[in-house]
């Protein structure tokens, strides 16, 4: 396994989709060889102002304790590091859209954790795939970890995604779904593993093609609507990273306070989306003793009917 990058930069820069993966070679994949430091660092650019939040030591220091206190059971990394990366590296929406900033992550502060995180056995032996350095925001190590936190947090409340993110198919399939941008959408994915409705990956993969397949009938915003988050709390959030300090190790930290999601639209996507669950096709969901599963009870859950859209 390629080891840690032995000088890092003081701050996170920017790298372009086109150099990074140029050094995208066999070697490094594999990690029989450390990604081009120099190169890279000059094919980069800096921020355009520089500041706290961009600082990589932070960063640097949560991956190493993520890597020495996950080793026996790597996935389970995600749900300790998704809400602390998030709540570190204090950024918006729009900067967080810049794969730029991943590309940096990973080819030049992190290669290291790509490799130890994803390195599993392929055609070409065992390597990371290409698009854990750089892609697509549900697939690049450390852009699927930010988005699942933002879209799965609860105003400043890191427990949903902490739950989220300890099911690996919420993060590999669910966070594809355009619906899942839609806050009461993700909040009530979550109230259903709250409520030990939905338990597994395979739970999860069918919650998510149904709930796909009704946003073709039904506005999700409109039947359960949201309200904008604060913007102004937001960037004091961001601002207060000058002087926050590193997150907890022990404890969740907290995100911005920028509003919660109404509890009103989480409750009607949560009758709704039990009721499309219940409907859904769930290998494995009938087997059982006599030839069905004992589930959960639905106790406190509304199956509305009027909204099935099979």
């Amino acid at each position: 396994m390629s080891a840690a990058p032995l000088d890092l930069p003081e701050q996170i820069a920017l790298l372009p989709d086109i150099v990074a993966s140029k050094y995208l070679t066999r070697s490094v994949l594999a990690g029989s060889e450390r990604p081009p430091q120099l190169a890279l660092l000059r094919g980069s650019e800096p921020m355009s102002r520089p500041a706290v939040r961009w600082n990589v030591e932070p960063l640097r220091q949560l991956i190493d304790v993520a890597m020495r206190r996950y080793d026996g059971d790597r996935a389970t990394a995600d749900a300790w590091l998704a809400p602390r990366l998030h709540a570190t590296l204090r950024i918006t929406r729009r900067e967080a859209a810049d794969t730029r900033i991943w590309n940096f992550l990973a080819m030049v502060v992190a290669p290291d954790y790509v490799l130890w995180r994803h390195k599993g056995v392929t055609k070409e032996g065992r390597r990371a795939t290409a698009d854990r350095f750089v892609g697509l925001h549900y697939n690049q190590t450390f852009a699927r970890l930010w988005w699942a936190a933002e879209l799965f947090r609860d105003g400043d409340d890191y427990e949903p995604v902490r739950l989220a993110c300890s099911l690996q198919d919420v993060l590999n399939t669910t966070l594809r779904l355009a619906v899942i941008d839609h806050r009461p959408t993700a909040r009530a994915v979550v109230r259903l593993m709250e409520k030990g409705l939905v338990r597994t990956g395979r739970d999860v993969n069918a919650l998510g093609t149904a709930i796909n397949t009704a946003a073709g009938t039904l506005v999700y915003d409109i039947l359960a609507p949201d309200e904008a988050p604060d913007a102004d709390s937001r960037r004091y959030w961001i601002d207060e990273a000058e002087h926050a300090g590193p997150v907890s190790l022990d404890n969740l930290p907290f995100g911005p306070d920028d509003g919660c999601v109404p509890g009103d639209s989480v409750d009607e996507l949560v009758r709704l989306f039990a009721q499309l669950f219940a409907e859904a096709p769930v290998r494995g969901k009938e087997e059982g003793r006599e030839g069905r599963t004992e589930w959960p009870s639905n106790e406190g859950v509304s199956l509305v009917k009027p909204y099935s859209p099979f």
